[in-house]
């Protein structure tokens, strides 16, 4: 779904996604293309033929509109589907003047991608202020580089149409984004305007989950965002036999988000197909801590930042395969000895047995182990260990060469 489609060629090429699928297919996993579930088989149909569990992992695959005057015109797209026709083709009939409204990184990978498509002037218009918005720095550094304007603090007003095709967009002056609780409600200077003349708009200002008649007569629940409510940890809907995963589950989130719900509800599926099993004991909860990094030292960590692939070519052409970067031998090497910002997790008691070796191979002496009730049982010391081995050790041997003789 979202990763052939949603995610440009550029940085994601395809025939990854295809080795992936292959590997899927020789697990074992039949795969059934074009079919839409709820129109041309439904959920209870599926049932009747013995299947026991579902997962559900549709995506956040409908693009939202901005309620706006105009918005209807000729050459007015949402970036999810300007995205997925061009992952699928390549190629898009745009303008020579694009205007693409939003700052997220589905938006820097629309301006990207309307470069590559032939638009000459592309310019980004968001509500944030540059530092602000909620794309990567990398991402919108990679967006100039490829001649993208971005205006920040703005957002659309209006657009105008000629003949119905779009002529201009307007924008006006946005003051605030956040309010004081830090929820989202953005506030306009309403009489501070600017119009752009474009000959295309792409709006990526959020995404939408489209459920068609998927959930027809399941008693599932679905949240005011257009998200399926289900169990956190094991991502059970109220209907028993149903999953949820993904964008569907947590709303549009990175792809590595969708991958880790993937595990946690495969987890969760095997144990329910099977008899007497149960969906959360002996489950992993993680469950994180993270450090107060304001309150400690890390400088005898290894703290640099994350390592970023300098491009290999000396001009940069704008095209849709990858641009060849790499990591240099030093990049990965640094890359590979820093410290990541975890946080502390608890202890998975079923797989714990109290070694210690962790406390032994932690180059930070970070891991420590604390014995709750010390008078539960008898610790050997590791200066005294031997002593208590070397004779199972020989018992042992005796057994085996004698074992061997018999045979």
């Amino acid at each position: 779904g979202m990763l052939r489609y949603g995610i440009p060629n550029y940085k994601l090429e395809k025939d990854v996604i295809s080795a992936e699928i292959d590997i899927i297919k020789e697990l074992g996993v039949e795969i059934k293309c074009g079919v839409e579930v709820g129109k041309d088989i439904t959920l209870d149909e599926l049932r009747k033929q013995g299947y026991k569990a579902f997962y559900i992992a549709v995506g956040a695959q409908g693009g939202r509109k901005a309620g706006i005057e105009g918005e209807d015109a000729e050459g007015v797209f949402t970036a999810v589907e300007f995205l997925h026709e061009c992952a699928a083709t390549e190629k898009f009939d745009l303008g020579k003047d694009v205007v693409v409204v939003g700052g997220g990184n589905v938006a820097i990978d629309a301006a990207r991608v309307a470069r590559r498509c032939g638009g000459k002037n592309v310019q980004m218009f968001c509500l944030e202020a540059r530092n602000e918005m909620p794309a990567a720095d990398y991402e919108i550094e990679e967006a100039e580089e490829d001649g993208v304007k971005i205006n920040c603090s703005w957002g659309p007003k209006e657009i105008i149409k000629k003949k119905d095709k779009v002529k201009a967009i307007v924008f006006k002056k946005c003051v605030q984004v956040k309010d004081e609780q830090g929820r989202f409600a953005p506030v306009y200077d309403e009489d501070d305007t600017i119009t752009v003349e474009c000959d295309n708009v792409i709006l990526s200002i959020g995404q939408s989950i489209v459920w068609g008649n998927l959930l027809d007569g399941a008693a599932t629940i679905i949240n005011k965002n257009g998200t399926l409510q289900a169990d956190e940890k094991t991502l059970q809907t109220a209907q028993e036999d149903i999953f949820v995963g993904g964008d569907a589950y947590t709303g549009p989130r990175f792809a590595i988000d969708a991958i880790a719900t993937g595990k946690e509800a495969a987890i969760s599926i095997h144990r329910f197909v099977q008899p007497h099993s149960s969906l959360t004991i002996g489950r992993n909860p993680r469950y994180y801590v993270e450090l107060d990094k304001d309150d400690i030292v890390l400088e005898s960590y290894d703290n640099s930042s994350r390592q970023i692939p300098q491009a290999t070519k000396q001009v940069k052409e704008l095209g849709f395969r990858d641009d060849d970067k790499f990591l240099t031998e030093e990049q990965v090497k640094t890359e590979t000895a820093r410290c990541l910002g975890c946080g502390a997790t608890i202890v998975d008691k079923n797989r714990c047995v109290g070694c210690g070796i962790c406390t032994t191979k932690c180059e930070f002496d970070a891991i420590k182990i604390v014995r709750e009730r010390p008078n539960c049982s008898n610790m050997v010391k590791a200066e005294d260990k031997m002593k208590k081995i070397l004779p199972y050790m020989i018992k042992r041997q005796i057994k085996i060469k004698k074992a061997s003789k018999n045979k």
